[in-house]
C-alpha cells in the first residue's frame, strides 16, 4: 500500500467512524490526517523528481562513456599492450639539446644560484627564484653580463 493509499484509508476510516470535528480529539485527528495527506503529496513529488533526476544522471553517464570512448578509445586493449620502451622513443637527446639551446643560464649576483631563463624574458627585470631578489642582466656584443 502506497503512502497516498494509506492516507486515503485513514481519512475514510475517520469518516466511517463518524469522528466529529466538533470535539477536541476529533479536531486533532482531522488535522493529523490533513497533515499526513500534505506530507504524502510532498513525498510523492520528491520521489517523482528523484526518479527524473536518476534517469537524467543515467543519460549523462552513458553520454560521458561515449565521449570517453571517443577520446581514449578502448582502454582494455591499451592497458594490456602498454610498453614503457615506446615512450623512450618519443623523447630523445636531440629534443633535450634543443631545449638547452633555447634557455640562457644566468647566475644570480645576490645569492649565486644559477637560473635558466628563456630568451623571451625581459632581462632588465629578473627575479631569482632562490632569494626572490630582482636583478638586471644585460647582453653586450661579447655576450651577456650581469648588472646590479
Amino acid at each position: 500500500m502506497t503512502l497516498g493509499e494509506r492516507a486515503a484509508y485513514l481519512k475514510g476510516l475517520a469518516e466511517g467512524l463518524k469522528i466529529s470535528s466538533e470535539s477536541d480529539e476529533g479536531k486533532l485527528l482531522h488535522e493529523i490526517i490533513n497533515m499526513l495527506e500534505d506530507v504524502t503529496d510532498s513525498v510523492t513529488a520528491l520521489e517523482d523528481e528523484c526518479d527524473r533526476l536518476n534517469d537524467y544522471v543515467e543519460e549523462l553517464d552513458e553520454d560521458l562513456g561515449d565521449v570517453e570512448e571517443y577520446l581514449y578509445g578502448d582502454d582494455e586493449d591499451d592497458d594490456e599492450d602498454y610498453d614503457d620502451e615506446d615512450d623512450d622513443e618519443d623523447f630523445d637527446d636531440e629534443d633535450d639539446e634543443d631545449y638547452d639551446d633555447d634557455v640562457i643560464e644566468i647566475e644570480c649576483p645576490n645569492c649565486g644560484e644559477t637560473i635558466c631563463v628563456p630568451p623571451t624574458v625581459d632581462y632588465a627585470h629578473l627575479i631569482c627564484p632562490a632569494c626572490n631578489e630582482e636583478f638586471s642582466y644585460i647582453e653586450d656584443d661579447e655576450g651577456p653580463t650581469d648588472e646590479d
